[in-house]
């Protein structure tokens, strides 16, 4: 025991031992550390590489890839027979880049160097403008305008400094004179319309500085300067041009415009720019994905200093896709010269004061194909009354459209089993309160009648009858009780199933559906079953008609019929990429018999004595079926000063050939006359555009057969 505590004490006395002791204690925290720091560094990295690996690489795609607004054709725009309605119209344009590293006050000595070569307009300035350019080229008399005292009153309010340099800013340009700003000499005023152009850009993306106009003189003398412009290009630019007046073909914004405020965040999600030019209505904005295009993708390489030193393309720009529409321009210009002509007949009419429009619908029943869709506006334009396009307002305005909508309140009635093919009721005039409602043809007798003759006729009690007994309810002498909400309902989800009152599943923006009374009278009950309570657009007319002359399937119009790709030669149509397939929305709840029933009813309103349209259509050469409409209706139009105006709006509806339809049309001509007796332009209008309808379908036929003879012969 003392040996060992003897040499614990000698070995304790030894400094070397100590030492070597030490030292490997802390070769053993290094190793240790080392281990730890490299274990930390090793997960690190695999942490980057695994779970944030792609996020990284998406967020270095963000940094070198930019989609640059390279300006490609949007898709053109052609009829069912490859007529183009809308093309391309190539144009010089001067455009310029903002790097990250370019200085403002580059970008002004750029300005005043361009502005000198080329023509800018000025009168788009704003005052706002001229202010903050003032202030750029005055610093010291505009930053006198505040007061050091005021200054510090604004910074005392607290808040964030862009708020308190903002207020700084307003009081600034508040005290600028008008005078000051009259300094501004027209080139300063045209260095500032280059300018305010520039700052509108983005980095590097190409703001187009000028592209209407541009002269080839003033694209030469550009584009032998750009060495000493730095970031401005010269290119080519397209513009929209419109080869027809159609409203429904729609418009798009202009680069000054860009993307709508409203539609912002929806287009920038799509890699779009602020200064795009973007669909703005109708079938522009409808089919924007498509017509649109695709912009180039390029990788800008950076040097240290950030400035752009190459540029590789990765993705090539590809023009908009091509458009086939269903409408015949053909057959759209009749069905437009009929409903001008008729407008400007009637209105030369001495009661036709109210009367300002006139719509007019074809559509292929069992494919929703729109063949032609006309609507005409008298307007005064400068002082004189003209006809512009209208055809918007076939699915965008709507109105109480009368008997047209008979044929619905038999099927309506069949289909609740309030009536059957051939029931006979007596048409009498019914009062109600203090009011008599009656048919036109029969004031004061009582005439027992079947269903067809109801629709040759045009009997109102028939339907009113009808209309009563899906209510359940039985006619009184002197009043009708019993009416609801919920009778109204049932009405109205007959007439829905063949497009009255609902959305028509039209490829459009903007459409409307009609307005629905919401009084629950017994009277408005009746209206209701005549068309003269809620109101439709003239579209849903010709849905409603196209329902029933294909047997009970209604069909969603539309205008889109192919889809092409681009042309390679601009003038022959790409390769067919997709065609537009028939929606069945859905069918109706009446038999085929009690339809074709209701055919035979048409066909006598046309083809009987007695028919409301026999006149107009019994000598034509192919056999038709249809339905007349007047409706009695107070003015509630554009004119406010003339509201509470009794008027009569017209209508009609039909389909041809009968047995086998393959044109359904509608027509409407509201406000016509403010008395009760008038002319029957509808009735006109109707059979002039079926007419026009086999006529070119047989010159097509013909020139179709010599076509093929040709080919024969050769």
């Amino acid at each position: 025991m003392r040996r060992k505590q003897k040499a614990q004490k000698q070995r304790a006395a030894n400094p070397q031992a100590e030492l070597r002791a030490s030292l490997a204690f802390r070769m053993n925290v290094l190793f240790f550390s080392i281990f730890v720091l490299f274990s930390v560094l090793i997960l690190r990295l695999g942490y980057m590489q695994i779970v944030k690996g792609e996020e990284y690489v998406t967020e270095l795609q963000k940094t070198e890839e930019v989609t640059v607004n390279t300006s490609v054709p949007r898709g053109r725009i052609y009829d069912r027979n490859g007529k183009v309605l809308v093309d391309n119209e190539a144009k010089n344009a001067i455009t310029y880049t903002k790097y990250p590293t370019t200085k403002q006050t580059e970008m002004l000595e750029t300005a005043t160097k361009l502005s000198k070569l080329i023509k800018m307009d000025t009168s788009k300035l704003t005052e706002r403008d001229k202010q903050d350019y003032w202030i750029r080229l005055n610093p010291d008399a505009a930053a006198a305008k505040v007061s050091k005292e005021e200054r510090a009153a604004i910074s005392k309010k607290g808040g964030e400094t862009a708020k308190i340099q903002a207020e700084i800013d307003t009081l600034t340009r508040d005290r600028i004179t008008k005078k000051e700003l009259k300094t501004l000499t027209k080139d300063d005023l045209k260095t500032l319309a280059v300018y305010s152009k520039m700052v509108a850009g983005y980095n590097l993306s190409p703001q187009i500085i000028k592209s209407d106009g541009v002269s080839d003189k003033e694209f030469a003398i550009v584009s032998e300067r750009l060495n000493d412009l730095p970031g401005v290009n010269t290119t080519t630019d397209w513009a929209r041009k419109k080869k027809s007046d159609l409203t429904i073909l729609g418009k798009t914004t202009t680069p000054e415009e860009g993307i709508p405020a409203d539609k912002l965040q929806y287009y920038l999600a799509r890699d779009y720019s602020r200064n795009d030019r973007v669909g703005k209505s109708y079938l522009e904005q409808q089919y924007e994905d498509l017509l649109q295009g695709k912009k180039a993708v390029v990788k800008s390489e950076t040097n240290s200093q950030g400035q752009v030193v190459d540029t590789k393309t990765i993705k090539e720009g590809q023009a908009g896709k091509d458009l086939v529409i269903s409408i015949d321009s053909k057959l759209q210009h009749e069905t437009d010269k009929i409903v001008e002509k008729y407008l400007l007949k009637t209105k030369a009419n001495g009661t036709a004061g109210l009367l300002d429009r006139a719509f007019l619908v074809m559509m292929d029943p069992h494919t929703g194909e729109v063949l032609s869709m006309s609507g005409k506006k008298l307007e005064v334009i400068d002082g004189k009354q003209k006809v512009t396009d209208y055809s918007i307002g076939a699915f965008t305005t709507s109105y109480e459209v009368g008997s047209v909508v008979k044929p619905g309140t038999l099927l309506t009635g069949y289909s609740y089993g309030a009536i059957t093919p051939g029931t006979v009721m007596v048409d009498a005039p019914m009062k109600l309160g203090g009011m008599t409602k009656s048919s036109l043809f029969n004031k004061t007798g009582s005439i027992p009648i079947n269903d067809l003759t109801a629709l040759q006729k045009s009997s109102n009690v028939y339907m009113f009858k009808t209309a009563l007994k899906v209510a359940g309810i039985t006619y009184g002498q002197q009043s009708i009780n019993g009416v609801t909400s919920d009778d109204f309902q049932k009405m109205r989800n007959g007439y829905a199933r063949f497009g009255l009152g609902v959305e028509t599943g039209i490829d459009l923006p903007g459409e409307f559906t009609g307005v629905k009374g919401n009084e629950t009278l017994p009277g408005k009950y009746l209206d209701l079953s005549i068309g003269q309570y809620d109101t439709y657009t003239p579209l849903q007319l010709a849905q409603y008609v196209s329902t029933v002359a294909n047997g009970g399937d209604r069909i969603a119009p539309h205008i889109l019929k192919e889809i092409h790709e681009p042309s390679e030669d601009g003038k022959t149509l790409g390769r067919l990429d997709k065609e537009i397939e028939p929606t069945v929305l859905n069918h109706t709840n009446n038999t085929q018999s009690e339809i074709n029933h209701v055919h035979d009813g048409m066909s006598m309103v046309y083809n009987s004595s007695g028919g409301t349209a026999n006149k107009f259509f019994s000598d034509a050469k192919y056999e038709a079926a249809g339905k007349t409409g007047t409706a009695e209706v107070i003015y509630y139009g554009p004119k406010k000063e003339r509201y509470g105006t009794y008027s009569i709006t017209v209508s009609h509806v039909g389909f041809a050939p009968k047995n086998d339809p393959e044109v359904a049309y509608a027509v409407i001509m509201p406000w016509m006359s403010t008395t009760a007796a008038h002319p029957t332009p509808n009735n006109l209008m109707a059979r002039e555009a079926v007419d026009a309808y086999f006529k070119l379908k047989k010159q097509e036929t013909k020139k179709q057969k010599q076509t093929v003879g040709e080919k024969i012969t050769r």
